[in-house]
C-alpha cells in the first residue's frame, strides 16, 4: 500500500517534499513579505468587492488590515459550487478564519482570504448540491453548467433560480429557518443591484455572507484589477515554460521512489498554464521549444503576452502553478488545505523559486462531521463514532444489534479468542511434532480470514433486516454517507442552517483552526 502524504505532513516527517511542517506555525509567521504591494492589493479588492455588492465597513477594516506593511494572509479557496458546493468549502473558510484570529496582532496584522477558483472550467465539479430535510427525503440538484468554460465567465441564468426555490419549497424544514436561507440565496443572486451576476459572484456572496463577519476577505481572480497584479507571475512563467513542468515531474519521481503515489504528471510538453479562446473554451498550452500551441491552434510568445497585456484573465495557471500565482500576488504566511491540496503541494516546493518566492505553510483544514440529534442519540446507542460508522456502516449496526441480542458470534472478542486458542494450539503441536508447525501457522492464516469474513456477513445480515423494520442503515446512511460520500465531501452546508438555524454556524465558528472531529448540533 502506498504511503499517505497528508498523514505524514501531520506527523512533519516530509522535510524533503514540503518547506514547512504544522508544528512550523511560529517560523511561519517570523517570516515577511516587505516587497509586495499591499497597497495595489488592497485596492484591488476594494474593487471587487465594490463591483461584487459586499464593500461594507467590515470588508473596509479588513482591507486596511491587509494594507499593513507587516500584514500577512491565511488563505483558503474552493471550486465555485452550487449553494456553496459540498459542507467542506465553507469548513475551509472558517479555518482560515480561525487560523487568522489567532495570529493576528496589531503590528503584524493577519487576514483571511477565500481564494474562488472562477478560472477552473470543470462544470461537473460545481453544477450540482445535495441537502437532507426533516423527512430524511435527499435533495440533489444539479445545473446544466456549460463544460470547458472557465466557471467565471458562466452568467447565472432565471431558470437557476426558479429550480433553486422549487428545491427549497419542497425542503421540509421550520419555515423560519427556510425563510431565512433562502433571503441568503435571494441576496447573493441579486448581489443588491451589483453589475456582477455569474455562477462565481453567487458562491462568493454566499461564502461572504457566512464567514465574512468572522473576517473573511473573498478573491476572485478572474477580477479584472486582481488578474492585472497576476500577470507579472504569468509573464514569468512563458520566459521557462517547461521548467516548473520538469520541476513537478523531479518531484513525482521521488515520491514514488519514496512509496507514494503522486497526484500530479506534467506529460513532454505540456507548461502549467492555460489559455481561454476565442470560442470560449479553456485549453492547456504545450511548448515544443520554440512554439505554443493547444488543441485547436499555434501561439508565439508574443503573441501570449499581448493577449495577457489586453486581458490578463484569459490566461490562467494550472494545477501546479496556481499556488505560486497566488501566493505571487498575497503575503501568505499559511495556506489552508485538505489532503488532496498537501498531495498536490508535495510536488510544488520547487516551483516557487521560479517566482522568487518559498512555499508557505500548508494548514490542514478544519474537518467536521456534523450529527443532528437524531442522529447523536442513535451512534450513542451502537456506541459508535461517525468515522467508524463511514468505514464500515452494515458491520457497526449489525455489531451492536448482536450485543444487544447477546449474540457473541461477531464480537471482535469470539476472533481475538479464536486466534489465541490457535496460536497455543500451534505451540502445543510444536512440542509433539515441530514439522507441524508450518502446516498449522498455514492453517491459522487461512482460517482466521474467513472466519472474520463470516462474522461481517452475518453482521451485514443484521443490519440489513434490522434496515427493513426501522430504517436505522438508510437513515446513518444519509446523514453520514450521503450517496455513498462521507458527509462534508457531499452534504451542503446549508443543509444545517436549513434545519437548524444559524446554530451550526455559530458552532462552527467556535472551533479550534485545527479541529477534525464530530460536532453535534445543540
Amino acid at each position: 500500500m502506498a504511503r499517505n502524504v497528508a498523514a505524514e505532513y501531520s506527523k512533519g516527517t516530509l522535510g524533503e517534499f514540503l518547506r514547512l511542517s504544522p508544528q512550523d506555525l511560529e517560523r511561519a509567521r517570523a517570516e515577511r513579505r516587505p516587497e509586495l504591494d499591499r497597497e495595489a492589493l488592497a485596492a484591488a479588492l476594494r474593487e471587487y468587492h465594490r463591483d461584487l455588492g459586499t464593500l461594507d465597513a467590515n470588508v473596509e477594516a479588513l482591507l486596511t488590515r491587509l494594507s499593513h506593511p507587516e500584514s500577512r494572509v491565511v488563505v483558503t479557496g474552493q471550486q465555485a459550487g452550487l449553494l456553496t458546493g459540498p459542507a467542506y468549502s465553507v469548513h475551509k473558510g472558517a479555518g482560515a478564519a480561525l487560523l487568522a484570529q489567532k495570529l493576528n496582532t496589531d503590528d503584524a496584522p493577519v487576514v483571511a482570504v477565500y481564494w474562488v477558483a472562477s478560472q477552473d472550467h470543470d462544470a461537473e465539479e460545481v453544477a450540482s448540491a445535495t441537502l437532507l430535510d426533516l423527512n430524511e427525503t435527499l435533495h440533489r440538484l444539479t445545473l446544466d453548467v456549460p463544460a470547458g468554460v472557465p466557471v467565471g465567465r458562466v452568467a447565472w441564468r432565471d431558470e437557476w433560480t426558479a429550480e433553486v426555490l422549487t428545491l427549497l419549497e419542497r425542503f421540509e424544514a421550520p419555515a423560519e429557518h427556510r425563510a431565512a436561507v433562502r433571503a441568503r440565496i435571494e441576496r447573493a443572486i441579486s448581489g443588491n443591484g451589483s453589475p456582477r451576476t455569474g455562477y462565481a459572484d453567487v458562491f462568493a456572496r454566499l461564502i461572504h455572507g457566512l464567514l465574512a463577519p468572522a473576517g473573511l476577505l473573498v478573491l476572485d481572480p478572474m477580477h479584472p484589477a486582481l488578474a492585472r497584479l497576476m500577470a507579472p507571475a504569468l509573464a514569468r512563467e512563458l520566459e521557462q515554460p517547461l521548467t516548473s513542468s520538469e520541476r513537478i515531474e523531479a518531484a513525482a519521481e521521488r515520491l514514488s521512489t519514496a512509496g507514494f503515489t503522486p497526484q500530479l504528471r506534467r506529460p513532454a510538453g505540456a507548461t502549467n498554464l492555460f489559455v481561454e479562446e476565442q470560442d470560449g473554451q479553456r485549453r492547456l498550452l504545450r511548448f515544443d521549444g520554440q512554439t505554443f500551441s493547444t488543441d485547436t491552434r499555434a501561439y508565439t510568445r508574443t503573441e501570449l503576452l499581448a493577449l495577457l497585456d489586453a486581458d490578463p484573465t484569459r490566461l490562467t495557471p494550472a494545477a501546479g502553478l496556481r499556488p505560486a500565482v497566488q501566493d505571487a500576488l498575497l503575503p501568505t504566511l499559511a495556506f489552508v488545505v485538505g489532503p488532496g491540496e498537501i498531495a498536490y503541494g508535495a510536488q510544488l516546493k520547487d516551483v516557487y523559486p521560479l517566482h522568487g518566492l518559498q512555499q508557505p505553510l500548508l494548514w490542514p483544514r478544519l474537518s467536521v462531521t456534523w450529527l443532528e440529534p437524531n442522529v447523536a442519540r442513535l451512534l450513542r446507542r451502537l456506541h459508535a463514532t461517525a468515522a467508524e460508522v463511514q468505514a464500515d456502516p452494515e458491520g457497526v449496526l449489525g455489531r451492536a444489534l448482536a450485543r444487544e441480542r447477546g449474540a457473541g458470534a461477531v464480537a471482535a472478542g469470539r476472533l481475538q479468542s479464536l486466534e489465541a486458542e490457535l496460536e497455543r494450539l500451534i505451540t502445543d503441536l510444536a512440542q509433539l511434532d515441530p514439522t507441524l508447525v508450518g502446516a498449522a501457522e498455514r492453517t491459522r492464516r487461512r482460517t482466521l480470514p474467513r472466519v472474520a469474513h463470516l462474522q461481517r456477513q452475518a453482521a451485514s445480515a443484521l443490519a440489513r433486516a434490522e434496515d427493513e423494520r426501522s430504517g436505522q442503515l438508510t437513515r446513518l446512511n444519509k446523514h453520514l454517507l450521503p450517496n455513498g460520500v462521507p458527509q462534508e465531501r457531499e452534504m451542503n452546508f446549508l443543509t444545517y442552517l436549513l434545519k437548524h438555524g444559524e446554530t451550526p454556524l455559530r458552532q462552527l465558528l467556535a472551533l479550534d483552526a485545527g479541529f477534525v472531529g464530530e460536532v453535534e448540533i445543540s
